[in-house]
């Protein structure tokens, strides 16, 4: 936790590479202080068919899914920070969104919550 999952154009990655982007994303993430640096996952997944306005070339949105409990300005926060990153780094964008979700704790689950040994219910364990 967290996740956030980018979705581009394909001839995003013309400008700059899968790597740049979704290091962008993690960095901006990361320097928000909300999460350990080592629980954020970044992953990017390019679309060769869409179907975008008049005169408008490429898309890139970021769907970020993060464990309830934070303020909606620490979200706002996290999504402008990423929101200003990417434009720095993709100036030239068409379309560039954020939107930030929750997941519910009581109906989240994950390897360490099922681990017989985490008495605890700690979703990090053993991380």
């Amino acid at each position: 936790m967290p996740h956030f999952i980018i979705d581009c154009s394909e001839n995003i990655l013309q400008q700059k590479t899968a790597e740049e982007i979704m290091n962008a994303v993690y960095e901006a993430a990361d320097d928000t202080g909300l999460f350990a640096t080592h629980d954020i996952k970044v992953r990017l997944q390019t679309y060769q068919y869409y179907r975008l306005g008049e005169h408008k070339k490429n898309f890139l949105h970021v769907f970020g899914y993060i464990m309830e409990g934070r303020s909606t300005e620490q979200k706002a926060g996290l999504s402008r920070h990423i929101s200003i990153r990417l434009t720095e780094l993709l100036p030239d964008i068409s379309f560039s969104s954020v939107n930030i979700n929750e997941f519910e704790a009581a109906t989240y689950s994950n390897k360490a919550l099922i681990n017989p040994e985490n008495i605890n219910k700690d979703r990090h364990f053993g991380l």
